[in-house]
């Protein structure tokens, strides 16, 4: 579940609308341009984290603020196959038997072991095996933080965050977040991060967060990896091979499922941001985030169906797309246009589509 940052995070950075020159086709270029920087219901901004968070919560409509700080983040890569001494706990915590793991944890825990304490805090926030009992989770989350264990001072910084379990404690959850992400844990990195971007307004904050981002972007967070690819694109006095690597961490990031770097994607490729234009890898990455939900995705995807930029025209498709997004909110005059002007068969056959639509 997301839980609320101390404060709004509103910091927008530059438009993404400035597009490199156009190709040889420079009729086409130009369409595409046009097209892809159509803007939508939100003000252009280069962060897009409001992500679904699970069933139920609405898809990403687009480019707004970014407020993600103790979302729960995507899993991180297959971890290397462990050399060193076996964990009895945490082997059958693994293997599912958490009553066995909560057995084996408990003494070493009471004898101070931080280890084990995130082991007994884990079992008890979720409720595995017991009864879930967050009061008692804190606790023992507060202990394993105290001994320095990274994973408990990120648990239990937001527990203190939000309040759970223990009192609200921004000063507290801060500094334990600080020192979970100089830790090394990847979800605190991208949490501080966030953090460092809220309470240093503008270049300065985003210049401090950046080192954050590229640690846990490193590790395989996702949000982390988006937050990367947008600074490089936009930061001034970066390294040029920085900034050459901005389209990279975006596809990491999009290959990783993360439906507004792959919106963003597509458009990076089809208005040739951070590398060569490629109209027909970017209408692709476009269509994943669409079949995913994306409404903007779904938006833009109409556009390109109606330009014939990286398909040939297909005005059924386009319409599907446009009735798809225009359900969800998303108005379009120029596409209103387009949809009123075909035929009303193919407004029938696009309806039709629409209603089959099923994300993927």
């Amino acid at each position: 579940m997301p839980i609320p940052p101390a404060r709004l995070l509103k910091y927008l950075l530059a438009s993404i609308a400035g597009l490199l020159a156009a190709g040889p086709d420079v009729a086409l270029a130009q369409a595409a341009d046009r097209v892809i920087s159509q803007p939508g219901t939100a003000p252009a901004s280069t962060f897009r984290t409001d992500r679904p968070a699970g069933p139920g919560v609405r898809p990403s409509n687009g480019v707004g603020v970014f407020d993600r700080m103790g979302a729960k983040l995507p899993d991180l890569p297959p971890e290397k196959d462990y050399k060193g001494p076996i964990d009895e706990a945490y082997g059958a915590y693994q293997r599912g038997y958490y009553l066995t793991a909560m057995d084996k944890a408990l003494p070493r825990a009471q004898l101070g072991d931080p280890a084990a304490q995130t082991l007994i805090g884990e079992i008890l926030s979720q409720g595995l095996g017991v009864k879930k009992d967050v009061k008692n989770a804190a606790f023992w989350y507060g202990k394993a933080a105290e001994g320095g264990d990274p994973a408990a001072m990120f648990k239990y910084a937001l527990m203190l965050m939000e309040g759970q379990g223990v009192p609200r404690d921004k000063v507290k959850a801060d500094d334990y977040m600080r020192k979970a992400a100089e830790a090394g844990n990847p979800s605190a990195e991208f949490n501080w991060a966030q953090i460092l971007v809220a309470d240093n307004p503008g270049e300065k904050g985003l210049k401090l967060a950046l080192p954050f981002y590229e640690k846990s972007a490193e590790q395989g967070i996702a949000d982390s990896q988006y937050a990367v690819a947008q600074l490089y694109a936009t930061l001034k006095d970066l390294p040029e091979e920085k900034k050459q690597l901005a389209r990279e961490w975006m596809a990491r990031a999009a290959r990783a499922g993360f439906d507004t770097a792959q919106l963003d994607l597509g458009i990076w490729l089809v208005n040739g941001v951070g590398g060569p234009k490629d109209y027909v890898k970017g209408l692709e990455w476009l269509k994943l985030a669409a079949n995913g939900g994306n409404v903007v995705a779904q938006n833009k995807l109409a556009h390109l169906y109606v330009n014939a930029i990286g398909t040939p025209p297909n005005p059924v498709e386009a319409a599907k797309w446009y009735v798809l997004s225009r359900r969800a909110g998303l108005a379009d005059p120029a596409l209103e246009d387009f949809y009123l002007g075909i035929e009303d068969g193919q407004q029938k056959a696009a309806i039709d589509a629409a209603n089959k639509f099923r994300r993927r």
